[in-house]
């Protein structure tokens, strides 16, 4: 049977990195992400959507798009986030609500439909993008934080829920910066950056364990960061 992936928040790094390595393990997938300018545009996906992801309507439309024209889905990656910085005294709330939205209320969005599908054929595995502000906040950067601790929480809520239905649900905490594509490491700084190839192996191990050996959280940082 034809194995399936739909990867949410599709773009240039992890996304791009994760579909290559599904396409190479024989996964038919599917890029979503807001704009066309954003998809991961080398990966040969099969199918390739426009979403926004923290709006209910336009999910819901990916997903009935997906029900018609593509395989069950085997594996969902929500990768999209939105930062604001700012000092707290100066965020713009509208910038505040929108980081909520597409953190963790389209997390949310995209984890429910997936679910209801995979509980529909008996299992499936559904993936989230977290970050070192998953666990710990930073100055200046409250609204990612709060998004990505909601991130957190929706993931670990879903785990426990999923699990005994079969349905793996992992979130995974990148803590540190990811090298962007095309770009070398500083040579005073070896391993400084995360590679992103390196981090889609990990999610595809995780997609593949064993389910007596279930991990619901992984956390991912090169030697050189500070924990």
């Amino acid at each position: 049977m034809q194995k399936a992936a739909l990867i949410v928040g599709a773009g240039s790094g992890i996304s791009a990195s994760f579909a290559r390595a599904l396409a190479e393990s024989g996964y038919t997938v599917a890029l979503a992400s807001r704009s066309s300018g954003r998809r991961a545009g080398e990966i040969a996906a099969q199918l390739k959507l426009e979403c926004d992801a923290s709006d209910p309507e336009s999910v819901a439309r990916m997903f009935s798009r997906l029900d018609g024209n593509f395989p069950p889905l085997d594996v969902v990656l929500y990768n999209p986030s939105y930062r604001t910085r700012g000092a707290l005294t100066e965020l713009d709330p509208a910038d505040v609500r929108r980081s909520l939205e597409v953190t963790a209320f389209g997390a949310f969005l995209v984890g429910q439909a997936a679910a209801k599908r995979m509980l529909a054929r008996g299992g499936g595995c559904i993936l989230f993008t977290g970050a070192s502000a998953s666990i710990k906040g930073y100055a200046r950067s409250a609204p990612f934080a709060m998004g990505k601790f909601a991130l957190r929480g929706l993931a670990q809520s879903m785990a426990r829920e999923l699990a005994p239905q079969n349905i793996h649900v992992a979130h995974f905490v990148i803590d540190g910066a990811v090298r962007a594509v095309g770009s070398s490491e500083p040579s005073d700084q070896p391993d400084a950056q995360l590679d992103p190839d390196a981090i889609a192996q990990t999610y595809l191990h995780v997609v593949r364990q064993a389910r007596s050996a279930w991990t619901w959280e992984v956390e991912l940082r090169p030697w050189t960061e500070r924990f």
